[in-house]
């Protein structure tokens, strides 16, 4: 009698998750993904305000050695324009 040689399946078994289960994972990643893209849109443009708050602070300072050669050493109320010099009554 011939004996039989079993035969055995070497490929690894490929299990799947539900459709259910797929179906809320890839709502999740595509909820990931956007809020990931609004985060560097609000990058973009913390960068751009940055940028111009200092472009802004660098025109101040542009501006305040004007009224220093005008107006010498003094302080500027920004509410009235009214000039404060050192040892100046208040």
């Amino acid at each position: 009698m011939a004996t039989k040689e079993k035969i055995i399946d070497l490929k690894p078994k490929t299990e799947k998750i539900t459709e259910e289960q797929l179906k809320e994972l890839q709502a999740l990643v595509k909820t990931i993904n956007s809020l990931q893209f609004e985060v560097g849109k609000i990058e973009a443009q913390k960068h751009e305000l940055v940028h111009r708050l200092s472009n802004s602070q660098s025109q101040v300072v542009v501006l305040q050695k004007k009224f220093e050669e005008e107006y010498g050493t003094c302080n500027i109320d920004v509410n009235d324009g009214s000039i404060h010099r050192e040892g100046d009554d208040k």
